[in-house]
């Protein structure tokens, strides 16, 4: 576990630090960034809260205002920083979103107890479902992952939760309304997508009011959700701008006009589901749901017998945010539909419930929900070795290396394993690399091709260490806060930006440094990497290249 929580926090840590530390969105902003050379101290002060920063918070504000997303999680994770002075952790960020899960995981309890009252032991029986909603692979990325999502996760529970209230007291709701309000603002506050959830739930509501004619609820409910909206606005009015007219919210509606792709975004979102949210089981319990239907059909016996009205409160909410969030996302990732992944798991286990429910006792039931339960966890343990037996052991780690473009890679996997994904980078340029590979390595993270940071980590920290690096730099591939970490840990490092690669200048930039271990050449895409290490060879006289290794945007390599 240890290791896994190092590979995470090497990919999602370093960037969230710097919005809510720096005094700038990214460090490359700096007017001394590019070409000039910099100890590991420089990029370790854009990571970290000095003492004479403890109690500035204006930054967090600042750099969100120029970002794309609302303020509040990195004002809190800013707050946490602040015991932690003049030093980097991923405890900081861990230990916040532990204390958050446990949080979700009681409101968990509560929204679970609402659906299977009534039952036998169903305060038993929620208890137990709370706590291994909190153990799947989705939660234990979720709180690994030192970004929004555990705290937008929080808000969508709070706020299911506190509508399942609402529906209980038809008057003297005051209070019920004030929180809602109060979890609607913080909510939106925290990640944009969580609106989407919100937006089907209040449809709902307001529907529901209208149907039984009571207008007096209506008015309050309505008034409440547009004081949290214009509060929102004016603590942050920054949200239209991002929401309409930023990069990602222009990418949003083009996504939602580009009709074609819906069907296939919708397809691969089930596909991450069925690894981190069912721990790979999703399709055998699918199977399984198909023949209970078939059987019921010629039992002439109702599939579904859902008398809880709680159900659709969830269903419909969790269903539309899955379906505009696969459309909307700029990638195809599990972090997108983190905070939707504890009702989504709670609506798959709870439908399987109800079916069972008319075929079986009740033993029998509860003994088949336990052998599910044992079956996902030890499918943690067992798909890698079954996805190894289709695609080959030692596959991956046997070609990896051998490529400087994951695109090459991608390609012979593909072409290896006879996988019927290739028609999809034809349709809309969806990253197949991603997806493969996210299928071949089925691990507690969030994502497979940021894994591998901390082999490259560990030989910076011992057998290069003190070895200096130059990154040849193509700023129309900006993605340097990926590695960032990389960099706090070499001695020094030199970011030349859109430089001719010749040998006058290779030679400018190498003088006076002492070499005589090396040389460590990052090389990010869209460069002719072979020109360019020929140059550096000729230009420092060392000749001897090795391949270390892929990183998201660059290649690496050792010259001694």
């Amino acid at each position: 576990m240890q290791d896994v929580i190092n590979r995470i926090f090497i990919w999602t840590k370093h960037i969230r630090f710097g919005l809510a530390s720096y005094n700038k969105t990214e460090i490359q902003d700096n007017n001394d960034f590019y070409n000039v050379w910099h100890s590991k101290e420089y990029y370790e002060d854009y990571l970290t809260v000095n003492k004479n920063e403890k109690f500035m918070f204006s930054q967090v504000y600042e750099n969100q205002k120029n970002d794309s997303h609302p303020p509040l999680y990195y004002l809190i994770l800013r707050i946490a920083m602040g015991f932690n002075i003049n030093q980097y952790s991923k405890w900081t960020g861990i230990i916040l979103n532990i204390i958050i899960y446990a949080f979700i995981t009681i409101f968990m309890y509560l929204i679970i107890s609402k659906l299977l009252k009534g039952q036998n032991k169903y305060k038993e029986k929620s208890i137990i479902l709370a706590f291994i909603s909190s153990i799947t692979l989705s939660s234990l990325t979720n709180v690994l992952f030192i970004r929004m999502y555990a705290l937008s996760t929080l808000n969508i529970v709070i706020t299911t939760y506190l509508h399942l209230k609402l529906l209980e007291k038809e008057s003297k709701n005051n209070m019920l309304l004030v929180g809602i309000g109060i979890s609607a603002l913080i909510g939106s506050l925290t990640h944009y997508y969580y609106l989407f959830y919100l937006i089907a739930l209040f449809i709902m509501f307001v529907t529901k009011y209208i149907k039984e004619k009571q207008y007096k609820q209506l008015g309050k409910y309505i008034l409440t959700m547009t004081i949290a909206g214009i509060l929102s606005l004016i603590i942050f009015p920054y949200s239209i701008q991002h929401m309409f007219f930023r990069y990602r919210g222009q990418g949003v509606l083009n996504n939602l006009s580009n009709i074609h792709k819906y069907i296939v975004n919708i397809i691969l979102y089930i596909v991450i589901t069925n690894v981190y949210v069912c721990n790979n089981f999703l399709i055998i319990l699918l199977l399984g749901i198909g023949i209970i239907c078939v059987y019921k059909l010629m039992s002439h016996k109702k599939i579904f017998a859902i008398k809880n009205r709680y159900v659709k409160y969830i269903t419909i909410p969790t269903l539309f945010n899955f379906i505009i969030v696969s459309i909307c996302s700029p990638y195809i990732e599990l972090r997108y539909i983190l905070p939707i992944s504890q009702m989504i798991f709670i609506l798959v286990i709870y439908f399987v419930f109800n079916m069972l429910n008319n075929i079986c006792k009740e033993k029998t039931r509860n003994r088949i929900m336990i052998s599910i339960f044992l079956a996902m966890f030890i499918m943690v343990f067992v798909s890698n070795e079954v996805i190894d037996l289709v695609i080959g052991k030692n596959f991956r780690s046997e070609q990896e290396a051998s490529y400087s473009s994951k695109t090459e890679l991608v390609e012979n996997l593909n072409n290896e394993c006879n996988l019927s994904l290739g028609y999809i980078p034809k349709i809309d340029g969806i990253p197949l690399d991603n997806v493969l590979l996210f299928i071949k390595d089925f691990k507690i993270e969030p994502q497979v091709m940021y894994s591998n940071k901390l082999d490259i980590m560990k030989k910076i920290e011992g057998e290069l260490k003190g070895v200096p690096a130059l990154y040849l730099f193509d700023s129309n591939n900006n993605r340097f806060l990926d590695d960032i970490l990389l960099f706090a840990n070499i001695e020094e490092s030199y970011i030349a930006k859109d430089i001719e690669c010749n040998e006058e200048n290779i030679k400018e930039i190498i003088e006076s440094k002492d070499i005589s271990n090396g040389l460590l050449i990052f090389i990010n895409d869209w460069q002719d990497n072979e020109k360019i290490l020929e140059v550096i060879q000729k230009s420092i006289n060392l000749y001897n290249v090795t391949y270390l290794q892929r990183l998201n945007m660059c290649d690496i390599y050792y010259i001694k």
